[in-house]
């Protein structure tokens, strides 16, 4: 609005850089460097506009912050209730840039359109002011990294489904790099294909939990699921919400505790229900290295407590952001370089030295040749992917 009054214009766009699209490198790393300085700028403006707005409220009468201004109402109260639950400094600006969009009054009116049964005619709008994906056959168009790997790969969720058989073919489920791995495969020096490190659908954000919490989140629920947000049969995201409501349905297997965080505020209670106020988080820098065969680096043992597991949050593909969220008995967690083609990338590996009560066809038994419980199964942590660790 400043800029409209001074110049006569708004301000300036600036595009978010991709990797590899600059012809020259350096200006590349230098355009990546650009954009975290901003999203950091973005997090420490937000968190001095909310301290500033609690100073002057208590001499001014309410107001509410909507859509439209920099560092949004939903923001800050992400943020505060971070704050307020989660004993770390400062929350991660990715974190921070998945809160909900929509003000109150957009809740209002979301609520009355369901109402009404008159959402369908205001979808498009909704879905845009949300920050949520109603497209039917939602993908790659929007997905973070480089342009040129190739699609998004659809095995990438078989890494949660401890319990399920997977008939994912191992032809296709090698393709490009491991999806399950030995710890003794992980050494400095040597080489290793790496997966796809992609989330299918990083752009989405949370729900309100105001509106999250009043949409049962079941599969006998799935058909109205796909009437209220106008999905097709048998398209992608029909495809994306049968398999996300199945693995939060499912009934956790012996020593494991499970949810599916539809909100930021579930999410942060859930790490707080089971791990405590103080808690650390760890996440992959970067999709980099995805579909590559990259040397590894440092290999570093962040948390190896056996006897107190970590809490590890799936990012699932679904309309928005949802966590498949579970602590699972005898997980080590480590952080490991490895060195991509354009840079290195300290990505997050999560070992499981309790595979006994895995379902004995899944995929990691077929493609390393032991049953349950007789290895160990390592996966990275992919992007957007979170543990949590006591500290």
């Amino acid at each position: 609005m400043c800029s409209s009054i001074v110049y006569g214009r708004p301000p300036p766009t600036l595009l978010t850089c991709l990797p590899g699209t600059a012809k020259v490198e350096v200006v590349d790393q230098q355009l990546m460097a650009r954009d975290q300085k901003l999203k950091a700028l973005k997090v420490i403006f937000l968190e001095t506009q909310n301290w500033m707005k609690q100073v002057y409220d208590k001499k001014l009468k309410e107001r509410e912050f909507d859509v439209g201004d920099w560092g949004s109402q939903s923001e800050n109260a992400f943020i505060q209730y971070w704050e307020e639950h989660i004993g770390l400094p400062h929350l991660p600006h990715w974190l921070v840039a998945k809160a909900s969009l929509l003000s109150p009054h957009h809740v209002a009116v979301f609520m009355k359109l369901v109402e009404k049964n008159e959402l369908a005619s205001n979808l498009r709008s909704f879905c845009k002011q949300a920050n949520i994906d109603c497209s039917t056959n939602a993908l790659v168009k929007k997905t973070t990294g480089c342009t040129s790997l190739p699609p998004v790969a659809l095995w990438n969720e078989a890494k949660v489904k401890y319990d399920f058989p997977n008939e994912t073919p191992q032809s296709i489920a090698s393709q490009g790099g491991l999806p399950y791995f030995r710890k003794s495969m992980v050494k400095e020096g040597s080489v290793m294909p790496i997966p796809d490190l992609r989330d299918p659908m990083s752009y989405k954000s949370f729900l309100l939990r105001s509106i999250a919490s009043k949409m049962p989140f079941s599969v006998a629920h799935i058909e109205e699921w796909k009437k209220l947000f106008g999905v097709e049969d048998e398209s992608n995201m029909d495809e994306y919400i049968q398999d996300t409501l199945e693995i939060c349905e499912k009934s956790p297997i012996q020593g494991e505790k499970r949810t599916c965080a539809t909100s930021a505020e579930d999410l942060i209670d859930f790490v707080v229900k089971e791990l405590g106020h103080y808690a650390h988080l760890w996440s992959t820098e970067s999709v980099e290295g995805s579909y590559e065969n990259v040397t590894i680096g440092v290999v570093k043992l962040i948390y190896g407590n056996l006897s107190e597991s970590p809490a590890l949050c799936h990012s699932q593909s679904f309309i928005f952001q949802v966590y498949y969220c579970h602590v699972i008995q005898k997980v080590r967690v480590y952080a490991v370089d490895i060195h991509a083609r354009k840079t290195v990338n300290r990505a997050i590996m999560a070992c499981h030295y309790d595979t006994s009560t895995w379902n004995p066809n899944h995929l990691a038994f077929k493609l390393l040749g032991l049953g349950s419980g007789q290895i160990e199964i390592c996966h990275w942590i992919n992007e957007n992917g979170i543990v949590w660790t006591k500290t």
